[in-house]
């Protein structure tokens, strides 16, 4: 203030700019804005709709994958199902096999079980049988023994020894049997 005052001129007025200034300003202004819609509000508007592009395709693709999720669960969910369908389908049949191996074990068990009792009562009568005969036998010496005591003459003779003995042999099978024999051949 103190140069106005010096040159003699009036301060001037700060509502009011000074020409120059003003055409300096708009001026520069001028360049500013040219600048500004040239290179930057362009790269601007590009970032946006880079941006833009980027949520929207993010949230697409986030749509196509929670589709592709939901598909994915519903095929798991149908093969689960499947698969417990199979695994009930297989302990069922696990369960019939068990019951028929068993019948058939237990068949089996009954056939040995007859075969071993079949065996048992072949060999109680070939036994037997093999007792009889030497039964027999014995009876039959003891008979001679005591009938040639009894006669007071040897029966030595095989020939006769062996008629008497089957005539002995013979009555007792006809006839009562011997004490002692309980009614057994």
């Amino acid at each position: 203030m103190n140069l106005f005052l010096a040159a003699g001129a009036q301060p001037p007025n700060p509502i009011i700019p000074i020409w120059q200034e003003v055409v300096v300003g708009i001026i520069a202004f001028g360049v500013l804005c040219f600048i500004l819609m040239k290179y930057v509000f362009p790269r601007m508007e590009e970032t946006f709709r880079a941006r833009v592009d980027a949520i929207e395709g993010g949230i697409k693709r986030a749509e196509e994958a929670q589709a592709e999720a939901n598909t994915l669960l519903e095929q798991y969910r149908q093969q689960l199902a499947e698969a417990r369908s199979e695994a009930a389908r297989i302990r069922d049949e696990a369960r019939a096999d068990s019951v028929g191996i068993r019948d058939e074990i237990l068949a089996q068990a009954r056939e040995e079980s007859d075969r071993i009792i079949a065996a048992g009562r072949d060999a109680l009568a070939a036994e037997r049988s093999l007792i009889v005969r030497e039964l027999r036998a014995e009876v039959g010496s003891l008979a001679v023994d005591l009938a040639s005591r009894i006669v007071g003459e040897s029966l030595a003779d095989e020939a006769r020894r062996h008629g008497t003995v089957e005539r002995f042999l013979s009555e007792l099978g006809e006839g009562t049997e011997p004490a002692g024999a309980g009614g057994r051949r």
